[in-house]
This record gives structure tokens, C-alpha cells and sequence, in this order.
């Protein structure tokens, strides 16, 4: 018997907690990469040894402005990202891939182009490639470096997790 996930984003606070200590530890596991590559905004560090198959999860620090990838438990990338400004605050909580377009234009925001974009509720929050200033800047996406972005795109599967805290 095959066991079931539910595809829905977990924002309770037990989903809280959980995120909070999956940044601090990706911000542990980032410490020696941080040492060694200061990321200026629209930096990204990506690990020449990376698995090429396992289970992959994105961890994003909302205080850090940054994203933490994983592949078979082991840390391959870090990026430098933006999140949703003041009034249009990135959820925090514990989100699965729902969705992925390669070329998505919003429906919200006046046609904005989403490149990458791999949706994470129904409400119009998703991982895209963006501006990248170096702080909170957008509707509520976590926008990435292109090349990034497009990394982490060709990895990802829907169901794969995004923990933002």
C-alpha cells in the first residue's frame, strides 16, 4: 500500500516550528560556504559534487534573504533571494511543489514574468526567478537568481517541499 501525501501547504504553528529550525540548521550547514563566497544580491553558490538523484527539499530564510537547496539530505546550493515586501509578507510554513510552468506570466500582477516558476499555494505564492535587490521586495514570491532558478527547475518534482521560515 502506497502511503499518501496531501499536496497542501502545512502553516500551523507545529509547521511554524519546524521551519525555524530547518533554516537554523541550513544556516549551520551554509556556514563554511559563507566563509569561503560572499553573496552579493543575485549570488548563488552550487556544489560541483551534488548527488544527481535523491530527494530534494528548499529551505528559504525569510531574515537571511536566502535559499538553501538540498538533494539526498545534503546541502548543494545557496542562494541569495527576495521575498514579499512589508504588506505582501512571503508565508512562512512548510509547502509543496503544486505546480511547475518553465515560461508563467502572473495573473495577478499585470502580466509579470515568472520564469521557473514552481507554484507552492493556491493563492499565487511560488519560487521564480526575479529581481534580486538583496531584501524583501516582492508580492509575496520567493524570486530567485536566474540561473538558479533554473537549476533548481530542472531538479524539482511536484510534492518536493519548500520550508520557509
Amino acid at each position: 500500500v502506497a502511503a499518501t501525501t496531501t499536496l497542501a501547504p502545512d502553516e500551523s504553528p507545529a509547521a511554524l516550528l519546524a521551519a525555524a529550525v530547518a533554516v537554523a540548521e541550513a544556516r549551520d550547514d551554509a556556514a563554511e560556504v559563507a566563509r569561503k563566497r560572499e553573496l552579493s544580491p543575485g549570488g548563488y553558490w552550487w556544489a560541483p559534487d551534488a548527488p544527481a538523484s535523491g530527494e530534494v527539499e528548499v529551505v528559504v530564510s525569510l531574515e537571511d534573504q536566502r535559499a538553501y537547496v538540498y538533494r539526498a539530505g545534503q546541502l548543494i546550493g545557496v542562494a541569495t533571494v527576495s521575498t514579499g515586501k512589508e504588506g505582501k509578507e512571503t508565508p512562512p510554513g512548510i509547502f509543496p511543489i503544486l505546480e511547475k510552468k518553465r515560461t508563467h506570466f502572473s495573473r495577478k500582477y499585470d502580466n509579470a514574468p515568472m520564469p521557473f516558476m514552481q507554484r507552492l499555494d493556491r493563492f499565487g505564492i511560488a519560487l521564480h526567478a526575479g529581481a534580486n535587490p538583496g531584501y524583501p521586495a516582492s508580492k509575496g514570491c520567493v524570486r530567485l537568481p536566474t540561473a538558479f532558478a533554473a537549476r533548481l527547475f530542472a531538479m524539482t518534482e511536484i510534492g518536493d517541499r519548500v520550508v520557509i521560515g
